[in-house]
């Protein structure tokens, strides 16, 4: 998908010195999701999870960027087995084999740092097990084809031929996004595409790259909440999420793990 000029001149290009800022929240947003690793396991509320997240970030000088943001009232999204993205905290316990994306945003001295990981309560199938390395793998692909010069639907493509060749799918409906001293801005970061086609990418260019893969189709409805979205057939659906720093011969990724925990399964 080819991207207008007017929507490139709209992508910010950040300072050397915002680096900074954008490394510690990065920093404090993945290890929200290291502090919160050893307590997913059966029988835990997603609602309890969510609480230990907030009280984490707060303890640590920051503030949850999705309480309140267009009326959301929980620290994460926590989205289990055929939902996709944006499920809702609740009185929903873990059962074994369920797997599950918890989803974070930190604003830290201005700074929004944004990331997600996949999580397995107990044993997780074989399938799902294949679905989350291939979903990662698939993250780190699209990771390597940042570059000054290159363009957005190098990631894209990068992303899409390795999972299709998987025999999986991407989600077409969700992408990532420019961020920053905003939540989301410019440029969306389509997780399909062709080559040599979307903006340019250019050092100072801050954005999320998040795949969203399905066992199945690629469909997705939303349910009445007006947030959880799910798998319309009902496969299973996994997503990792780094935010990256485009830098004069390559990228930064400020979301890695400060404890190491990048993928199922965590030897902690």
């Amino acid at each position: 998908m080819e991207q207008s000029a007017s929507e490139s001149r709209r992508i910010t290009l950040h300072a050397p010195e915002d680096f900074v800022g954008m490394r510690r929240a990065g920093q404090l947003a993945a290890a929200t999701l290291d502090m919160i690793t050893p307590h997913v396991r059966p029988g835990v509320t997603t609602g309890a999870l969510d609480a230990l997240i907030l009280e984490f970030i707060e303890k640590n000088g920051a503030t949850s960027a999705t309480v309140g943001y267009r009326g959301y009232q929980h620290a994460s999204c926590i989205s289990i087995n055929h939902v996709v993205c944006h499920g809702i905290p609740g009185t929903k316990k873990l059962m074994d084999g369920d797997i599950l994306n918890i989803d974070v945003t930190v604003i830290l001295d201005g700074w929004y740092g944004d990331t997600s990981r996949m999580y397995a309560a107990g044993t997780p199938s074989t399938k799902a097990k294949l679905l989350m390395d291939v979903t990662y793998e698939s993250l780190m692909r699209g990771i390597k084809a940042v570059r000054p010069g290159a363009r957005l639907g190098d990631v894209g493509h990068a992303i899409q031929s390795y999972v299709e060749k998987q025999r999986f799918s991407v989600v077409r409906d969700f992408c990532g996004h420019g961020i920053g001293r905003t939540f989301h801005a410019s440029p969306n970061v389509l997780h399909f595409g062709r080559p040599g086609e979307g903006a340019v990418l250019k050092p100072g260019m801050f954005f999320t790259i998040e795949p969203m893969v399905n066992v199945g189709r690629p469909e997705v409805k939303v349910l009445d909440d007006g947030w959880t979205a799910v798998t319309r057939d009902r496969s299973l659906s996994a997503q990792f999420e780094h935010m990256i720093g485009v830098t004069e011969d390559g990228c930064e990724v400020f979301t890695y793990s400060p404890a190491g925990l990048h993928k199922p399964p965590y030897d902690i």
